[in-house]
């Protein structure tokens, strides 16, 4: 389908202009290709992003209308800031702005990386990339230092202590092998990292450091150090020993973005990059940031980790077997850790099944 007709359809369907026989086939449509489905949805969160900055500038509008007829009449009176105030009123004022207009930029960069990815002209070579999001955004990272600087003005005058924000230059996702703080992700993921950061999908962090990491298996087992850690009860799935089976449904959650996402696919071939039986290709839509994400089948099983992509080949994705988490929790010598034997995600809707398990997902960023 082509990409402006695509576009096009989005408008109409969020506008209500579609007949419900257009409804029907542009519903069947998304259902059946994530890649019209993904790109449908970043349009839909570019429109609705447009419309709310218009409707923050609509009330921004009014607002001062209605500030400037009072102080005209002498109602009120209104005072010019100085110095690190009018800093922190301009950066309260306009931050909003500012973060739409970073999304957007985020946005585009995202899609033109899409479409040169698609159409490379170097088709033949393959090329394996770890699906580690190391780009920094230039805007978001300028945003980052401005606001820790406010916050510090704002704790001079406060003199309350701040405590300093983590900049990370990685993202990635891990997810709980044991309710005591114990994760798994890849080793190619904190391999370097000096600093490791977790973070739940409430936004709670703690700082973690790597226990085990083996290259060859491209397996760590992180541990929550944080004291501000609770332990978790009920981890909800199992891990089989078994290997799937050839076309068998699976579905990930990960971090690509600041929120956790969702992926389903299928698995495409029971060995890995030229026959590596140590793990899966499976036919998915995923991007930078979701290493280490978990590969789940119906019956809510964790069957593998996501590692890595063909670059040049869409939906080509390396995923290790998770039965290799047994060998790398046996070579930590670490008796503790206990994975988890009950599944409750049996039997379960898949929209039941995610509720459940992205509680236990967690988004990692380091430096």
């Amino acid at each position: 389908m082509d990409d402006t007709l695509l576009l096009d359809a989005v408008e109409r369907y969020r506008n209500g202009e579609m007949s419900a026989q257009e409804i029907t086939f542009f519903e069947e449509l998304r259902k059946n290709n994530p890649e019209i489905d993904q790109l449908a949805a970043e349009h839909n969160f570019f429109l609705g992003e447009l419309e709310k900055m218009s409707d923050l500038k609509a009330y921004r509008h009014n607002l001062n209308e209605v500030e400037n007829k009072l102080t005209n009449e002498g109602i009120i009176s209104r005072k010019e800031a100085k110095g690190k105030a009018k800093i922190i009123y301009l950066w309260n004022k306009y931050r909003r702005t500012i973060a739409v207009a970073a999304s957007i930029a985020g946005i585009v960069s995202i899609s033109t990386a899409t479409i040169v990815s698609i159409y490379s002209e170097n088709k033949k070579v393959a090329v394996i990339t770890p699906l580690v999001d190391t780009r920094l955004n230039q805007f978001e990272h300028k945003l980052t230092q401005i606001e820790s600087k406010l916050k510090d003005a704002s704790s001079v005058q406060t003199k309350t202590p701040v405590k300093p924000d983590f900049e990370a230059n990685f993202r990635a996702t891990a997810f709980l092998v044991d309710g005591n703080g114990y994760l798994v992700t890849n080793a190619h993921v904190v391999d370097n990292a000096r600093n490791i950061i977790v973070e739940n999908k409430k936004g709670d962090q703690y700082f973690a450091k790597a226990i085990y990491s083996n290259k060859l298996t491209d397996l760590a087992i992180l541990k929550i150090s944080d004291t501000s850690f609770k332990r978790v009860i009920g981890l909800p799935y199992t891990f089989p020993k078994y290997s799937a089976e050839l076309g068998e449904h699976i579905f990930t959650l990960g971090y690509p973005r600041e929120e956790v996402v969702y992926g389903e696919g299928y698995l495409s071939a029971k060995s890995g990059y030229y026959g590596d039986t140590t793990s899966y290709q499976i036919s998915i839509s995923v991007n930078p940031g979701n290493s280490g994400g978990p590969v789940v089948n119906k019956n809510g099983e964790i069957i593998g980790i996501i590692s890595s992509k063909e670059a040049n080949a869409d939906g080509v994705v390396f995923a290790i077997k998770s039965k290799n988490i047994y060998n790398a929790i046996k070579a930590s010598g670490n008796d503790s850790i206990k994975l988890p034997s009950v599944n409750s995600l049996r039997g379960l809707e898949r929209v039941q099944q995610i509720k459940k398990l992205e509680d236990f997902v967690y988004m990692i960023k380091g430096n």
